[in-house]
């Protein structure tokens, strides 16, 4: 019995020493700095030269592809791809608000359908340059937006102001009806363009969402460290 005991408490003191001590998970960054990281990200130039990489593989890509198939099209989103919205998120420091005003920037707050009404994003020239060279090239462009159909006259307005003057198609999301997952509303839109005989050599965003479901030949994601959408 003692025997029997001593080797049960073995056992005890093995199992003891082979199971791992839950970790406590590592302090995140300050608030304050991961901001203060940004801003700099930005405004030091950074940022835009991460885009311009982007842009330039992707304007290299449309130009190879687009004689190789018939009807080619690529697809943009909207926001921090083709158009920015950083004055507005500086004014909100980061955050998002739908609702109010938007007329003192470039103080805050400024409410995103004021915004988007306004038509006062600014155009993203890296991928400008990207567009217009699809054009020229004779390539199809839509764009594929989150934004909902109340906001398309200042969503067209808008696109038209910074240059990007034409295209096949602008779809956004309906006037009413929940809000899915981005993968799940852009895929089928993507399909649909499809289906009309189009070839999507190239679906270009800021989100992984903007590219996740198919139909498309080639994605390129856009940097975007500001925010996420799922």
């Amino acid at each position: 019995m003692i025997k029997r005991a001593f080797l049960a408490s073995l056992l005890m003191l093995a199992a003891c020493a082979t199971t791992p001590v839950a970790e406590h998970p590592a302090q995140p960054m300050n608030l304050t700095e991961l901001k203060e990281q940004l801003l700099d990200y930005h405004d030091s130039g950074a940022y835009e030269r991460d885009v311009a990489v982007v842009a330039e593989e992707a304007r290299i890509w449309i130009v190879q592809r687009a004689p190789q198939v018939e009807r080619p099209a690529i697809v943009f989103d909207i926001d921090e791809t083709t158009i920015s919205n950083w004055t507005r998120t500086l004014a909100n420091d980061y955050g998002y608000f739908v609702d109010g005003p938007c007329d003192r920037l470039p103080r805050g707050p400024c409410g995103a359908f004021a915004y988007e009404d306004g038509a006062m994003g600014d155009a993203i020239a890296p991928m400008l340059a990207t567009y217009q060279a699809a054009r020229e090239a004779d390539v199809a462009v839509f764009f594929i937006t989150g934004r909902r159909e109340q906001r398309r006259a200042g969503t067209e307005r808008n696109l038209r102001r910074v240059g990007y003057t034409e295209w096949a198609g602008v779809v956004l999301r309906p006037a009413q009806g929940p809000s899915t997952p981005a993968a799940d509303y852009k895929g089928p839109q993507r399909a649909r363009i499809e289906a009309m005989g189009y070839t999507i050599i190239a679906n270009i965003g800021d989100q992984q969402s903007d590219l996740d479901g198919g139909h498309a030949e080639r994605t390129f994601l856009v940097p975007n460290p500001f925010y996420r959408i799922h």
